[in-house]
């Protein structure tokens, strides 16, 4: 995920839904039961899938490490990226977990496919693709229509966030949807998701849309390191998408983080996205998240979880569940953390405890994966 570090508080809009409302009455509230803890101790639990027989797969991604929780509760790393490297992106189809690595500087990245009890082999190499691709290269980023005046102020040494650029080339594969046709790749780096065929083909399924431009005040600015002049001009952020998964309609929808700080220093302004796999069409869904690292859509009522790693009252973690023809949340739940929920018949399995820093502000290996038993009306 890529982050310009702002310290101030902006004025943002709020952004409602644009689709057609219907009563409340029509959509289900979900009631929960549990959690029941399946593994803990886990470092930055970012990605998981869950298979047949409810085995459980979990990047643990800092340790680059994918590992294996079985129903009595017994783990097991079954795969490991190169030393130093990162792990991501789980998901399980058919008997086949589905993983990336990349390496810290994002100048390499690769798509995996694990059969049980088999040996892992790349599919497709996503770096490759970004660098000679590089789909969101028809963003703009940056500032919106600053003066040439204020522009000459600028200290091209200085190590501030970019005044203005295109979408660049960069790999950060977070999240993978195998579905029948191919996997689908949420790249956080390419701020677009992939198609990767099974044959290794890879192409672009949707590109994410710039964010909607923050204000810039004083504060932002002297904080930014930015001339004083930029103040009261906007500043476009990437979008940074981190989850895919199928509705059932059978558009795709998706997580984003706000590019930028990911809390909710200028607001909450992570969102969720749509898009039609057969044209790339995106449509806004739903935004006000802090920290959307992950979602589960039940294709039955169409209803929506979405981890909010930063959200809640306190800035520390929740899960909002919604439908996407209301404008408010159905249901608000206080979790720890949480950055993956998947959704497997009448139960939810979630990450907590992902990102907690410790008091070296370092994240700590006190994630878990928990199970709940939902009811989102016969999933």
């Amino acid at each position: 995920m890529k982050k310009f570090v702002f310290t101030a508080v902006a004025c943002v809009t709020a952004v409602s839904s644009a689709m057609i409302a219907v009563p409340a009455s029509a959509v289900e509230i979900p009631t929960l039961g549990g959690p029941t803890v399946l593994a803990s101790g886990l470092f930055l639990p970012l990605s998981l899938g869950v298979g047949a027989g409810g085995k459980v797969y979990v990047s643990q991604n800092a340790l680059g490490a994918l590992t294996r929780i079985s129903p009595d509760g017994t783990t097991s790393v079954i795969a490991r990226a190169n030393p130093g490297d990162e792990l991501g992106a789980v998901s399980v189809r058919n008997g086949t977990v589905y993983y990336s690595t990349n390496t810290q500087d994002h100048t390499a990245s690769a798509l995996y496919s694990l059969p049980l009890d088999g040996v892992a082999a790349p599919i497709a190499d996503l770096y490759a693709y970004e660098s000679a691709a590089n789909p969101d290269q028809v963003n703009s980023y940056g500032f919106v229509d600053l003066p040439q005046s204020c522009l000459d102020q600028f200290d091209p040494a200085a190590p501030t966030a970019p005044v203005s650029y295109v979408g660049i080339v960069d790999t950060h594969p977070y999240a993978s949807l195998p579905l029948e046709d191919a996997v689908y790749v949420a790249d956080a780096g390419a701020n677009a998701i992939l198609k990767v065929g099974y044959d290794g083909t890879v192409s672009t399924a949707a590109v994410l849309p710039a964010g909607d431009p923050i204000m810039v005040t004083p504060q932002i600015a002297a904080g930014a390191g930015f001339p004083a002049c930029t103040a009261c001009f906007g500043y476009r952020f990437e979008p940074v998408p981190t989850d895919v998964e199928q509705s059932g309609d059978g558009w795709l929808y998706v997580t984003t983080l706000p590019g930028g700080p990911e809390d909710a220093s200028l607001g909450a302004r992570g969102a969720v996205y749509r898009f039609n796999p057969a044209d790339g069409e995106v449509q806004f869904v739903q935004g006000g998240f802090v920290g959307a690292t992950g979602l589960a859509v039940s294709k039955r009522t169409g209803l929506i979880a979405v981890t909010e790693l930063f959200g809640g009252p306190k800035g520390t973690g929740q899960v909002s569940v919604f439908h996407p023809t209301l404008t408010d949340r159905t249901l608000q739940i206080p979790v720890t953390s949480p950055s993956a929920i998947e959704l497997v018949g009448n139960s939810a399995y979630v990450t907590t405890n992902s990102f907690v820093a410790g008091a070296t502000g370092a994240p700590q290996a006190i994630g878990k994966v928990v199970k709940l038993s939902v009811s989102l009306g016969g999933d």
